[in-house]
């Protein structure tokens, strides 16, 4: 995301904000309370690259305003029940108007399923796995602006190639970096804005499951 004319929107209360979220109750929820916070727990990663796929030509707020009927069309992205959908259910799926109908996205969650669960029986879990790609502190901006967030890195391009390398689909190196953005591998909040600092903490905090 990159929008170097509006880099960050105050608000009547002066909460600064990354300008993309501005103007939809759904979308500041999602920046101020989920975007760029770590996350370690298996369903919730399958979930976050499963939807970054989906999003693949759309906007992120057309798959936020359908996150709901995906977590029920997708069993709550619980990879085990997701890896046994078979025909009928891509079937099932494609009569959904409350998700994205694609069918070849549709597909590729059930397959991308399959192929989490040999990384869990590799790994021992998807996010010890993920977590390895995390970028070193010093490669990153030290001042986080709209014009420096790039589309992709050097890291969620190996992630992606390693990804397809092992079976995935709907995991090329935007929607990777998209994917890490998301998880909190990365915070791309701009400096400034309100929500980073508590980002900041918890990323301080957060134990990285390939380190455990």
């Amino acid at each position: 995301m990159s929008n170097p004319e509006q880099p960050l929107i105050t608000d009547e209360n002066n909460i600064k904000r990354c300008w993309w979220c501005v103007g939809d109750e759904l979308y500041q929820e999602y920046h101020d309370t989920k975007w760029g916070f770590p996350v370690a727990n298996d369903t919730q990663l399958f979930e976050k690259i499963c939807l970054e796929g989906f999003q693949a030509g759309l906007s992120w707020l057309t798959i936020l305003r359908k996150r709901e009927n995906f977590r029920k069309a997708f069993d709550g992205f619980d990879i085990q029940s997701v890896s046994r959908f078979n025909s009928r259910s891509v079937k099932r799926l494609l009569r959904d108007a409350g998700i994205v109908r694609h069918r070849g996205k549709i597909e590729s969650t059930i397959n991308n399923a399959k192929r989490a669960i040999e990384l869990i029986n590799e790994f021992g879990s998807l996010a010890s796995y993920i977590w390895q790609y995390e970028p070193s502190q010093t490669s990153r901006p030290r001042k986080i602006t709209a014009s420096k967030i790039p589309a992709k890195t050097v890291e969620s391009a190996a992630l992606s190639k390693d990804l397809k390398r092992r079976g995935w689909s709907f995991v090329g190196p935007t929607t990777i970096y998209a994917f890490m953005q998301a998880m909190g591998m990365v915070d791309d909040h701009l400096t400034g804005c309100s929500i980073r600092p508590r980002v900041e903490a918890m990323r301080k905090a957060f134990i990285r499951p390939c380190n455990r």
